[in-house]
């Protein structure tokens, strides 16, 4: 399959949402809401459940399954409210020393004028700091679109995992194009050079893990049987270890030559 076929799988209206995945992961799931600052970004669901026997935090970045949802959900484009709402959970799950999985499915942050009055810019960097050292186990998963900084603000992850068909990326084939070549039709030529598919990321050490789509399993099945094999693992290290290890691993992402 083609980069650009993959762009376009990932943003399949057939693709199962957030929502779809918190249902069939997490038991006992309650959500809650809101900032403490601003209001309530519904592009964004937050928290409190169960993976088997373990208590969780999870963030998800919801898209929506039809046009009055999506439109509620503001097609998973999160406003600094829903970013400040993820740190604020995050930081309750560390105090009570629950991990935190993280879904990521967004074509980036919203991008418009009230969300930049109210710091997104901001509000992504914080969670980018905060998470590095947080001292709780955290498990990022990217279902779809991983776009931009709107996705690295629940990215932040000791394991980051994408399915086959997702695509994470710094920006959209058609915007870099449009950017680079002055031609958005070029978008297939640049999503070849963005090396935005799960396999581009596994090679260059992104990621830690891809969750096949098409072996004949079930996805849900799949991602069920690596969390339970990786989160207990990750529940046994210090707090201490888990910051470190998150961090060491951002610092060696790319490489670079001395001159």
């Amino acid at each position: 399959m083609k980069a650009i076929e993959n762009v376009y799988a990932a943003r399949s209206k057939k693709r199962p949402t957030s929502s779809t995945y918190i249902r069939r992961l997490f038991s006992d799931f309650m959500e809650l809401h809101g900032d403490r600052r601003f209001g309530d970004d519904t592009a964004v669901i937050g928290g409190i459940g169960r993976f088997q026997d373990i208590p969780v935090t999870v963030l998800a970045i919801e898209k929506g399954t039809d046009t009055k949802e999506r439109i509620a959900r503001n097609f998973g484009m999160a406003h600094p409210e829903g970013y400040r709402k993820a740190l604020r959970l995050m930081k309750q799950a560390e105090k009570f020393h629950r991990p935190v999985i993280c879904l990521v499915d967004t074509s980036g942050a919203y991008c418009g004028i009230g969300a930049e009055e109210r710091g997104q810019g901001q509000a992504i960097a914080e969670n980018i700091s905060e998470m590095m050292g947080l001292k709780v186990p955290i498990i990022s998963i990217i279902i779809g679109e991983g776009g931009s900084g709107g996705a690295l603000g629940l990215a932040v992850a000791n394991q980051v995992w994408m399915l086959e068909r997702s695509v994470y990326s710094v920006i959209s084939p058609e915007g870099c194009a449009s950017i680079l070549y002055k031609d958005a039709a070029l978008a297939d030529k640049a999503a070849d050079d963005l090396h935005l598919t799960a396999q581009d990321l596994l090679e260059l050490g992104v990621i830690e893990k891809i969750i096949p789509e098409e072996s004949g399993q079930s996805v849900f099945r799949l991602l069920r049987k690596e969390l339970a094999v990786t989160l207990p693992l990750l529940c046994q290290k210090s707090g201490v270890e888990l910051a470190e290890e998150r961090f060491q691993k951002f610092r060696n992402i790319g490489v670079y030559e001395e001159r």
